[in-house]
């Protein structure tokens, strides 16, 4: 039996809307962090909006810049082909090391990737939690001071719904153009 066309194509776009990749994951959930002016930010402060989660340390010497260079490139990029969704985004940086990441530290670090990107830190029970939440390993490594060490962690940047609810993982391992194109798949 042959359909009408106009029945064919409604069928051929409806498997053509893909679903998020993380969509049903049990990833994300509230938390309660302090931003780089010393304002304290919960998750329910960016309900409505889209948001970027990067969790790093501003000590890293290598992946952590380079990754949140690549998703802010990523982000500025989706800014300049889409200006009016990049509002609907809020790009977070997420300490793992609250011991030295201080708001005015995380807040440095931050701006070296742009003004958009918000810098947030905590107690280590605050980023336990959220880390917890979102599937994100760390631990301290050692060092020859109390000041003078690593952080093992997890390298994955979130992409979160309005609702927080996760959508996909952001390709920085690939490069910013990757980054951009996921934004706009999945951002309206």
């Amino acid at each position: 039996m042959l359909l009408p066309l106009g029945a064919a194509l409604l069928m051929l776009a409806a498997c053509g809307s893909e679903p998020p990749p993380l969509e049903g994951a049990a990833i994300g959930g509230d938390f309660t962090l302090v931003d780089q002016t010393g304002k304290t930010v919960r998750a329910a402060d960016f309900k409505g909006r889209y948001r970027t989660l990067y969790f790093g340390y501003t000590f890293c010497p290598d992946v952590c810049p380079l990754d949140v260079q690549i998703l802010m490139q990523g982000y500025h990029a989706f800014a300049k082909a889409h200006p009016d969704l990049a509002p609907k985004v809020a790009p977070l940086f997420v300490s793992i090391d609250p011991a030295r990441d201080t708001p005015a530290v995380v807040g440095q670090f931050a701006a070296h990737f742009g003004k958009e990107l918000t810098g947030l830190t905590g107690t280590e029970a605050e980023i336990a939690a959220i880390a917890k939440s979102y599937g994100v390993y760390y631990k301290k490594g050692e060092g020859t001071g109390p000041n003078s060490y690593l952080m093992d962690h997890s390298r994955a940047a979130y992409l979160m719904g309005p609702d927080g609810q996760p959508i996909a993982l952001l390709p920085i391992d690939k490069d910013a153009a990757a980054v951009a194109a996921e934004l706009a798949k999945w951002v309206h």
